[in-house]
């Protein structure tokens, strides 16, 4: 058998080559699949994670007695520990208050451990010494060098601004960052999110020195703290795991899909030969044995080609997005020893099974009987009978998995509906696009002739390796038509649900009037894209501070809101979210006064307009017959820094005593995780595009391949190179069009199913939005696609002298 097999690799390089190919696609998709990951992974977490760099292990919300011990016993346990969190105290500079009440964290001893970035000066190096954020370096008028009063009476504290920095968290931002020795004097008032620990011994090492000291604390790794962090802030979805999983699926799916098809085809003919080999004396075994031997080698060799392409393919994937379009925002790319794993192991063992499946029939019956002709894709057989039951079967389970999802809004149940649905579909394929590309085959054959006529027989003549074809290219369309859907649905509704929840980016109201200068300076400042000025006046609102009273400024606002604000009733107010539940719910009756003049309203609810109650024009012209300028809206310039513009808008805003509402921010973090995830979707698509080509051109050739005494023979009756080619050609071109079809209504079934049991738990009234010049370029593309990947192998059939090609076995 060795020698045969040597024979065959001599004889039949092309197969094997077309193998060895389909083995590595699959095995660099999942290596790229995971980059790519990694990369999204880290650009979700990027801001979350930054005050845990270089920390092995975090204290989630310990009580300020435990973090303050914990920070204490670091120094004991040769080991650093920094909380995250702040206490609100005085600031003054030259005599004046910069602020009564401003946030004062802790920046961390070691320099290793200094999460902040700096901007200018240095950072703390000893007691005295404090690192300002630029922002509020900005708005206070603050430069290194200053000397601020941190505190007041016997506990103050003098302190020399060492630097500016600024924070790559905007969920851990302070206004001035000590050191510890100066922090811990006000130990009584801090308010404490997490302590980070770094020591000797790494993460287990670490949660052990934690307990020593906080016996019952809960002691997180980084990586999964900041998860946890980061499910919190997108309102309890896990946005990381559902990445990892879903990347992960359509990794091994696609790669085992992939091989297996190409294999189909591969073993098609090798089935023939294994029989001749029986018939001839080998035994069972030895063709078990020659199988498994040139399986292990091509799975081998394809597996480390597969594993070093992917890695070289997927970091220079990611960095091509990151530097062709930094607004994607992905992180570094990393792949883990657990996915070079899984991707070796799914190279080596779906290539050991792809291989022994055809052989399996070979085995089972008699040699002469494995001679015969495969028609176990015939609806007529009990094979194709038990094929397409199973194939309905799992479509069905699929759907009922897809069901199970919506219901329970659960990633895994989607995931898998969706994999077990699109089996049950290829498994269908022998009987579903044989009769489609029947159809479609009589428009060809009308227009080509008997070379339309020829490519239409050819196509549903062999059903099995038809669909094994089509699917190649069905896989690519079928992802890529449910990530752009997905993606353009989940834009629109997280876009409609911001512009709903913070119609305005940053709304400035003042508690007295805004002058005029300084609705100019505010207008002029770099960043600004428009602003619009609102009427109001100040008021007293029964049950609550004093609180200004604006009026909606209706067309004027036109082009500074996102959304229309609601339009409170001439009975209405509308307040602030932040101020209902503080002794004033919605529905309650309550009494506004402005000077002489009150009127009774009910609270009708409340929207993210900035400080300031909303009432009817005509109420407010009841309040105050004279109002003036008490608010300024401001839209912002795309692209602007949102925490970069709201301390400059600050800086003129503080003097004034007018509140500051910073909806850009949060706006600005939803943006940010849409383009990291667009951007890991990116990536994704151009593998897919890459792998939907690759495969059809390889499955194609290999068809082509192993029907060229059927070309020979039709060329030798009297077919042209011309028409030859026309007609492979023209069944590439069926095969193209029977999978984009078919791709293009799975993939918005799926991404359907997706964006009802992910989007819609988080955003109500979010629905489908098809891209359909997305869509569009997809189906020229695909249809493309099978043309080009038919140019070759019809050129190599065309070119094979007819009685050459009757000679091939």
């Amino acid at each position: 058998m060795r020698t045969v097999l040597l024979a065959s690799l001599r004889t039949h390089t092309r197969r094997y080559g077309a193998a060895l190919l389909a083995i590595v696609v699959g095995v660099v998709f999942i290596v790229v699949t995971a980059a790519l990951s990694s990369a999204v992974r880290t650009g979700l977490t990027a801001g979350l994670s930054a005050p845990y760099d270089g920390a092995d292990a975090v204290l989630d919300q310990p009580s300020t007695e435990d973090a303050v011990r914990l920070v204490a016993s670091a120094p004991a346990a040769d080991a650093d520990a920094w909380l995250v969190g702040w206490t609100l105290q005085q600031v003054a500079h030259d005599g004046r208050v910069v602020r009564s009440s401003t946030d004062i964290g802790q920046v961390p001893d070691r320099p290793d451990h200094q999460w902040q970035e700096l901007e200018e000066g240095r950072f703390p190096a000893a007691a005295g010494e404090a690192l300002v954020d630029v922002n509020a370096a900005k708005v206070a008028k603050l430069e290194v060098g200053d000397t601020l009063r941190i505190g007041s009476g016997p506990a103050g504290l003098d302190v020399e601004v060492v630097g500016l920095a600024d924070s790559p968290s905007a969920f851990s931002v302070a206004s001035v960052y000590l050191l510890w020795s100066d922090l811990s004097r006000w130990a009584d008032s801090l308010y404490v999110s997490s302590v980070a620990w770094a020591g000797p011994g790494g993460g287990g090492e670490a949660a052990t020195a934690i307990r020593e000291v906080v016996p019952a604390a809960e002691v997180l790794s980084v990586d999964r703290f900041v998860q946890r962090v980061q499910t919190e802030v997108n309102q309890g979805v896990d946005v990381v795991a559902i990445i990892v999983l879903v990347f992960a699926a359509i990794a091994l799916l696609v790669a085992v899909l992939v091989i297996n098809n190409t294999f189909t085809i591969l073993f098609a003919q090798r089935s023939r030969d294994f029989a001749l080999l029986r018939c001839v004396g080998a035994t069972r075994r030895q063709v078990v044995r020659s199988v498994r031997a040139e399986s292990l080698v091509l799975g081998v060799l394809a597996s480390v080609i597969g594993v070093a392409g992917g890695l070289g393919l997927g970091h220079g994937l990611v960095a091509l997005i990151r530097s062709q379009w930094p607004g994607a925002r992905l992180g570094e790319a990393s792949v883990s020893a657990g996915w070079i794993l899984a991707a070796t192991a799914v190279g080596l063992g779906v290539t050991m099974v792809a291989a022994w499946l055809p052989t399996r029939r070979v085995l089972a019956v008699s040699p002469l009987a494995a001679l015969r002709p495969d028609d176990s894709t015939q609806v007529r057989t009990r094979t194709g009978r038990v094929r397409i039951a199973l194939g309905a079967a799992m479509v069905l389970a699929g759907a009922a998995g897809l069901a199970v999802a919506i219901a329970t809004a659960a990633p895994p149940a989607l995931v898998a509906g969706g994999a077990t649905a699109f089996v049950g579909v290829l498994l269908l394929g022998p009987v579903l696009v044989p009769a489609m590309i029947r159809s479609a085959g009589r428009v060809a054959a009308r227009a080509l002739g008997p070379a339309g006529r020829l490519a239409a027989g050819n196509a549903v003549r062999n059903p099995r390796r038809t669909a094994a074809t089509a699917a190649s290219l069905l896989i690519g369309v079928t992802l890529t038509t449910a990530v752009l859907t997905g993606m353009a649905s989940s834009r629109t509704a997280l876009s409609a649900e911001m512009d709903e929840q913070h119609p305005i980016d940053i709304a400035l109201t003042g508690a007295d009037t805004i002058p005029a200068d300084a609705v100019e300076r505010i207008a002029a400042v770099d960043g600004v894209d428009g602003t619009t000025t609102v009427i109001g006046a100040s008021a007293e609102v029964s049950g609550l501070d004093p609180i200004p009273v604006i009026a909606a400024p209706g067309e004027a606002a036109d082009g500074v809101v996102h959304s229309p604000l609601p339009a409170p009733g001439r009975r209405q107010v509308l307040l602030p979210w932040d101020v209902l539940g503080d002794g004033v719910e919605v529905g309650d009756m309550v009494t506004v006064t402005v000077g002489e003049r009150r009127v009774r309203l009910r609270v009708a609810g409340g929207e993210g307009w900035g400080t300031a109650a909303l009432v009817s024009n005509a109420t407010l012209e009841r309040l105050a017959p004279t109002a003036r300028v008490q608010a300024v809206w401001v839209r912002a310039e795309e692209g602007a820094d949102a925490e970069d513009l709201a301390g400059s808008l600050e800086a003129i805003a503080v003097p004034l005593d007018a509140g500051l509402e910073n909806g850009l921010a949060r706006r600005s973090y939803v943006d940010q995780q849409l383009d990291v995830l667009t951007g890991g979707v990116v990536g994704l698509l151009a593998i897919s595009v890459v792998i939907a080509l690759v495969g059809i051109a390889n499955t194609l050739g290999l068809s082509v391949l192993e029907r060229g005494r059927e070309h020979a023979l039709l060329r030798a009756l009297g077919l042209t190179r011309r028409q030859l080619r026309r007609m492979l050609a023209t069944e590439a071109v069926l095969l193209a069009g029977v999978a984009t079809v078919v791709g293009t209504g799975l993939g918005t079934v799926f991404a359907w199913a997706g964006v009802q049991a992910l989007v819609v738990p988080a955003i109500d009234g979010a629905g489908l939005v098809l891209p359909w010049a997305q869509l569009g370029l997809v189906v020229v593309a695909a249809a493309a696609a099978g043309l080009v990947a038919a140019v070759l192998p019809a050129r190599r059939a065309s070119r094979i002298a007819p009685a050459a090609g009757l000679a091939v076995e």
